[in-house]
C-alpha cells in the first residue's frame, strides 16, 4: 500500500510517499511562503523524484490538526481535491499524536506542543504501551503551565511550543522537562505517512464530504463575529 502525507500544522510544511516496507521519499520545506504556493509543487516534484504518478497512490493522508489555522485549511482542501480527483480514499491523522511518534518505545510520557497564541499551546500527551501511544491528556488549548502543572514524572517535550514557552515550562517542571534536539521537535510528513498506513489498513477512512480540521479552538474571525452579534 502507498500512500501520500501532506503535513501543514506549522510553517514547516512537507510531503512524504511511504508504504508498509517503509519511506520511499520525503520533502520539507521551512520557508516564508504560505503552503498554497508550495504544496502542490512539491508534491508533483516528490512523485516525480520518485517515479510515481498519482493513479499508484493507494490513499492520501494528512495532518488534521491542531495547528495554524490556514496552514490546517490548505492541507485538508489539497488532500481533499486530490481524492476527488483520483478517486483514493481519505484519511486523518491528528497532527499531535504523529509528532509524538518521533519517541516510540519511549518509557516517559510524551508531552507534545505547538504554539496557540495568546500564550498558550495547543497540546496533549502520550504514553508508549504495548506498540502504540495511548492518550493521557487529549488534544487542548491551555498555558504551558497549566499544563504540566500536575504531570509528576519526568516528561518528554517536544514542538515548537515548546521551544518558545521553554522558560515557563522549565520554571514548573526544572529538572523533570526531557526537551528534544531540534531535529525532533517539528511535525514530520513522515510520521503522517506511518499512521495513514495503520490508519488505512484498518479502512479507517474519512468521508470526503464532512472532513474537517481539528482547531481545538475557535479562529479569531469566529470570536470577533460572535461578540459582534
Amino acid at each position: 500500500m502507498k500512500i501520500l502525507a501532506l503535513e501543514t500544522s506549522t510553517m514547516l510544511g512537507g510531503v512524504a510517499i511511504a508504504d508498509e516496507h517503509g519511506l520511499i521519499a520525503e520533502i520539507r520545506l521551512n520557508v516564508k511562503t504560505t503552503h498554497s504556493e508550495r504544496m502542490m509543487t512539491a508534491i508533483d516534484w516528490l512523485l516525480g523524484q520518485a517515479d510515481l504518478s498519482l493513479d499508484k497512490v493507494d490513499a492520501v493522508a494528512v495532518a488534521s490538526g491542531p495547528g495554524s489555522f490556514t496552514g490546517l485549511r490548505i492541507g485538508l482542501a489539497t488532500a481533499k481535491g486530490l481524492c476527488y480527483a483520483t478517486g483514493k480514499p481519505l484519511v486523518l491523522v491528528p497532527t499531535l499524536e504523529a509528532l509524538a511518534w518521533h519517541f516510540p518505545y519511549c518509557r516517559h510520557p510524551v508531552c507534545t506542543m505547538l504554539d496557540a497564541r495568546k500564550g498558550e499551546v495547543y497540546a496533549a500527551v502520550f504514553l508508549w504501551k504495548g506498540d502504540t501511544f495511548v492518550t493521557l491528556v487529549p488534544e487542548t488549548s491551555i498555558t504551558p503551565e497549566d499544563l504540566v502543572r500536575d504531570l509528576r514524572d519526568p516528561l518528554v517535550l517536544t514542538g515548537e511550543g515548546v521551544s518558545r514557552y521553554r522558560e515557563r515550562i522549565l520554571s514548573v517542571l526544572g529538572e523533570r522537562a526531557l526537551i528534544a534536539p531540534f531535529h525532533k521537535m517539528i511535525p514530520s510528513p513522515s510520521n503522517i505517512a506511518l499512521l495513514g498506513i495503520l490508519r488505512a489498513q484498518r479502512a479507517d477512512y474519512s468521508d470526503l464530504a464532512t472532513a474537517e480540521p481539528l482547531y481545538v479552538r475557535r479562529s479569531e474571525a469566529e470570536v470577533k463575529w460572535s461578540r459582534d452579534l
